[in-house]
């Protein structure tokens, strides 16, 4: 099988590749996969994307990549509309005419964060600044290109023709962290140095591991032995348990960063929750992404792997101490 992954550079790419590297020794040479980054594919060509696709030709295309400058979009709209929008339109159209898979990521910025409770897939995007208008624009795209291929497979195989029509996932989640650049990062960078930190505590979400979300992903597209699987199209929230806010992770990140031996000035205690009104920024956040991931958990249940569903129950506080525990031992803070 033939994967295209786009967007090697970043947090999610990476994972990816690292989620990869086990089923490549495993299957030898059933998979043959290429990471593509800005330098090998700039997203804003519309001409570079579509022949890169036609050049390749994948079974299994992952789109890994985005514009993810939440504050610098709202100056940068053409750039995060081209990237996060028209990019992954090209992506399902293609996968949509040629019968292959496509995996998508989006986020809750799709949500204006006014909802009481958990976001389910199918309530109204309504997001607050362009980023989140550029991601809901991507998922309209993705959502229709199928839309529209399946309506031409319907009519053709009405007149006897064959015409098979791919199958899509689009991820929505929530506060990534990995391999880069993050919200821990930033904190564990300044508690180097600070002895005291604002940070908001009205803003509630759940974070989201990088190496977690890819493996439920393939959990849900790719079977042991390799090849597809065949899964409902459409829309997907994919976060871990539980739930906190900035100012919780931010603690937690200290506290275990202290536990395991790094050298910190600040204290979690000298965290201080402030209301996000005391932080103005250029883009709107929404105060609420809290996502209902049951759509996802009937998918695996159906199947009867309890394996994936023990993962897709992972709590967030455990991922995220495992994950600063490795780059403290790491020296990577």
């Amino acid at each position: 099988m033939k994967i295209l992954v786009f967007g090697k550079d970043g947090q999610l790419g990476k994972a990816f590749r690292a989620a990869f590297t086990p089923l490549v020794s495993t299957l030898e040479n059933q998979l043959v996969i290429q990471y593509v980054g800005r330098a090998e594919c700039d997203l804003s060509n519309e001409s570079a994307v579509t022949s890169l696709l036609n050049q390749f030709e994948p079974e299994l295309i992952i789109n890994a990549s985005a514009y993810t400058a939440v504050d610098k979009a709202e100056t940068e709209k053409d750039l995060a509309f081209a990237i996060n929008a028209r990019a992954p339109q090209l992506m399902a159209h293609y996968a949509a005419q040629h019968g292959a898979t496509f995996l998508h990521y989006s986020t809750d910025y799709v949500f204006d964060g006014e909802k009481y409770g958990f976001y389910l897939e199918d309530d109204i995007r309504n997001p607050l600044g362009v980023y989140g208008k550029s991601k809901a624009a991507g998922e309209e795209a993705i959502v229709r290109a199928f839309a529209e291929a399946n309506a031409v497979s319907t009519a053709n195989a009405a007149n006897s023709l064959k015409n098979k029509t791919g199958q899509f996932a689009i991820f929505r989640t929530s506060w990534v962290y990995g391999d880069g650049g993050n919200f821990i990062r930033t904190i564990l960078r300044l508690a180097k140095d600070k002895q005291g930190l604002n940070v908001i505590e009205d803003q509630h979400g759940v974070p989201t591991s990088a190496q977690w979300l890819a493996k439920v992903s393939l959990d849900l597209a790719i079977k042991v032995d390799g090849r597809l699987n065949q899964f409902p199209l459409g829309i997907y929230h994919a976060v871990p348990t539980g739930q906190t806010n900035w100012h919780g992770l931010a603690s937690l990140a200290v506290l275990t960063a202290k536990e395991a031996g790094a050298s910190l000035i600040l204290s979690p205690e000298a965290i201080k929750p402030i209301p996000a009104v005391q932080y103005p920024l250029p883009a709107p956040r929404p105060m609420n992404s809290l996502m209902s991931t049951d759509k996802l958990r009937r998918v695996f249940e159906g199947r009867g792997d309890m394996s994936k569903l023990v993962q897709l129950n992972e709590p967030w506080g455990e991922a995220v101490q495992a994950y600063v525990r490795n780059l403290v031992q790491d020296d990577n803070i």
